[in-house]
């Protein structure tokens, strides 16, 4: 087992692991550590863990020390020489005359290293910016190319909620957000209502997704049709997601009314179906023999009729078939109009196409040669003698018998 302890270099950013001591400060406690852009100046955001060595990415480094005053003057120090250089950068920007928009500067704790980020819309040629900028502060130049949601992640600000940006707060990643989001958990679609600072979607949209996904699941669509437990048919036209409750329109002659009820009290029905009672009888056939076996019964016990069953009292009444019965006689009936159907449609298909039709004239040809063979053998049959016939079988004996008795 490894003891590790996280820390963030930067505030809201990611936290790396480093290899840590016996004992540990809390979190929050300033260190210094080593990092791939060199000497840094972070703080402690993981207590102490101890993580099995197959799960560690080697190699592992070391936490350096615990800032010291010295370290901490010298940190503050560095803060007060970016403002510097974010000033000259900015003049420089403008003399070399670049689009691109300066966001912040920043000091590694070593100052080996000088980072600059900016926003711009396409590619910036600044080697000559950088040239400048490298023989007045005399070390390294870097300079990053960031987006939006980054550039409002270091500036930091106040959302619409009034609280501090969740970036800026606590985020690390920035998740993907789409429009989707906010029409599942019925937001006004207004650009300026869920847009953030940044002017991207934002990012607390993602935070309760799978909860409205969830939700929406069990609850209908405005437009539906809502059937009450008294039997009255409404349209709804608002639903209420958290509360799981629904505002139903009764209409009857020139009174309309609007009442609320929670979704377990009502029963809705797609408005691409139509109203409840005028659902087709064709469609009400097909639920019903696709319904549960408790299902079928209730449908009979309610006093609904099958279609396949006639009414009682009517002429030529036939005896009351089980629904078992009545669905093996539709579906009889079915296979006798689909044979015929596509008997229709081989003949129609045969008559459109030449090769049915030489198919069609080879059958004529044989009935007339079946034709000119009978014809061929009845003048023997009435003159008495056997027709010219090789064909051996009960046939020819019984004629050679017949005419044994004859003689």
């Amino acid at each position: 087992m490894i003891k590790v302890v996280g820390v963030r270099t930067v505030n809201a950013g990611k936290s790396y692991f480093f290899k840590a001591h016996d004992e540990m400060p809390p979190i929050g406690t300033e260190v210094i550590v080593e990092t791939d852009r060199g000497t840094e100046y972070a703080k402690v955001s993981v207590p102490l863990l101890e993580v099995e060595e197959n799960k560690v990415a080697e190699p592992l480094k070391e936490i350096i020390r615990i800032a010291t005053e010295e370290d901490k003057e010298r940190f503050a120090e560095n803060r007060k020489r970016q403002k510097e250089a974010y000033h000259v950068c900015q003049e420089k920007i403008r003399v070399h005359g670049l689009d691109m928009k300066l966001i912040d500067s920043e000091y590694t704790f070593d100052r080996n290293k000088l980072l600059f980020y900016f926003t711009a819309d396409g590619r910036v040629d600044f080697r000559d910016l950088v040239k400048d900028l490298a023989s007045i502060f005399r070390t390294r130049i870097e300079l990053r190319q960031v987006g939006v949601r980054d550039e409002t992640k270091i500036l930091g600000g106040l959302g619409i909620c009034g609280r501090e940006l969740c970036c800026k707060a606590f985020l690390t990643d920035f998740a993907p957000v789409s429009i989707k989001m906010a029409k599942e958990q019925n937001l006004s679609l207004n650009p300026t209502k869920i847009s953030g600072v940044c002017g991207r979607l934002m990012c607390c949209l993602n935070n309760e997704e799978e909860t409205y996904e969830f939700l929406n699941k069990t609850m209908p669509k405005n437009g539906d049709f809502a059937t009450t437990e008294d039997g009255e048919v409404g349209v709804i036209i608002n639903v209420n997601i958290l509360k799981q409750s629904v505002a139903v329109l009764f209409e009857e002659d020139d009174t309309r009314e609007v009442r609320e009820y929670k979704v377990e009290e009502i029963r809705y029905t797609p408005k691409r179906y139509g109203r409840p009672e005028e659902v087709p009888s064709v469609a009400r056939t097909k639920i019903r023999r696709f319904d549960q076996e408790g299902a079928r019964d209730a449908f009979h016990k309610d006093g609904a009729q099958s279609p396949s069953e006639p009414e009682s009292g009517t002429e030529g009444a036939q005896p009351e078939q089980s629904l078992s019965e009545a669905d093996e006689t539709r579906d009889k009936n079915r296979r006798d109009d689909g044979g015929r159907n596509n008997r229709n449609r081989r003949n129609a298909k045969n008559e459109s196409n030449p090769s049915g039709g030489r198919r069609k004239a080879d059958r004529k040809k044989g009935e007339e040669k079946n034709d000119k063979r009978k014809n061929h053998d009845e003048p023997h049959a009435e003159k008495g003698g056997e027709p010219p016939s090789n064909r051996k079988g009960d046939a020819g004996e019984n004629r050679r018998f017949s005419e044994r008795g004859g003689a």
